[in-house]
């Protein structure tokens, strides 16, 4: 059988190579298309995972994402009337939700953010399935939709898949001598970031000189940093950041997806944005890895940063094991679900 993945964000390729590993072990051909979105080529490239780039973000807002999606869609179908794989995956997958209703080609939508209005509803409509988290909180199609337990987050971490190496994250910046902390900032120019926007440059500025008393910061940021804060970026490899991440005392940033990395490392993790998402608000009520600030200036960060640090680091770990047990294997679900679509199982 043949499967095609496209991959549109440097999370998605996270998500799915476990899958793909597990497909190309059971003898099955896989075909990956791309999108140069941040650090997703490169990624791709780093963990030796063969891919074809077919669109990049051109502009912004909606006429940006609007010629995109026009170039993409056209672009996708071709590949797929060439290599005619048996099924497609993607996580948002408005792409593949459009070319496989035209082609008659399952497609599996993965997905995960509730916030993306307009995109689900040129998405769903047309996807063969629909597969979200158990917390996912927003509209899904009645009959197609596979709900569970688990976070995509857990294609990738889970301990079956992934162990925190100390030596790696050292060798990418860690400071074993004193606290390290991760700070994520966003560009805010994905589909479902559309009206909304993020930290301002003093609030990040004055959030690391607070914290870089307190121990070493790491910033990760998908916009340029000011000048001011250039020795506090990331500079470590892109397939090596969870190892430092692992290590990491706390995680406070915009990004909801690394938030929630951090929740399933064990790590605890304050997500400060507007809007929020279904699988970190569970992973706050039923785990208390999270903080989920919606209303934020400095003294809110800081007051929530204190009571996350007053909880020894064994706490979280501890309550990340019972994590582990609610949840499953997510790499297997998927490549058991891509097999499925396909009349393998």
């Amino acid at each position: 059988m043949k499967f095609l993945f496209d991959i549109n964000h440097p999370a998605h390729v996270h998500f799915f190579r476990y899958p793909i590993a597990i497909l190309q072990a059971r003898g099955h051909d896989i075909v990956v298309t791309s999108r140069a979105k941040e650090m997703a080529l490169p990624l791709l490239d780093e963990l030796g995972i063969r891919h074809l780039p077919l669109s990049a973000l051109r502009g912004k807002g909606l006429i940006g994402l609007g010629r995109e999606l026009i170039q993409r869609d056209r672009m996708l179908y071709r590949v797929v009337r060439q290599e005619q794989p048996h099924a497609l995956a993607s996580i948002g997958g408005t792409f593949i939700a459009h070319v496989g209703w035209f082609t008659r080609t399952p497609s599996l939508v993965f997905y995960d953010t509730e916030n993306a209005r307009l995109q689900n509803v040129i998405t769903y409509p047309l996807a063969s399935q629909i597969i979200v988290p158990r917390c996912y909180q927003s509209w899904t199609p009645r009959g197609r939709t596979l709900r569970y337990t688990g976070y995509h987050e857990l294609s990738y971490l889970h301990p079956t898949r992934f162990t925190p190496d100390l030596a790696v994250a050292e060798q990418n910046g860690f400071d074993a001598a004193r606290d390290n902390f991760f700070v994520r900032c966003v560009s805010w120019q994905a589909n479902h970031d559309l009206g909304e926007r993020g930290w301002s440059e003093s609030l990040l500025s004055d959030l690391v000189e607070w914290l870089a008393v307190r121990g070493k910061v790491h910033i990760s940021s998908e916009a340029s940093l000011p000048a001011a804060l250039a020795a506090h970026a990331y500079r470590g490899k892109v397939s090596a950041v969870h190892h430092l991440m692992a290590h990491c005392r706390l995680f406070i940033g915009e990004s909801a997806t690394m938030a929630s990395e951090c929740a399933v490392l064990g790590v605890p993790a304050i997500y400060a944005a507007r809007t929020g998402r279904g699988y970190t608000d569970e992973q706050e009520q039923r785990y208390g890895l999270v903080t989920n600030l919606r209303q934020f200036d400095l003294d809110r960060l800081r007051r929530a940063i204190e009571a996350l640090l007053a909880r020894p680091a064994a706490d979280y770990q501890a309550r990340r094991q019972g994590l582990l047990a609610d949840t499953i294997d997510v790499a297997a679900f998927v490549a058991e679900r891509i097999e499925q679509a396909a009349g393998i199982r």
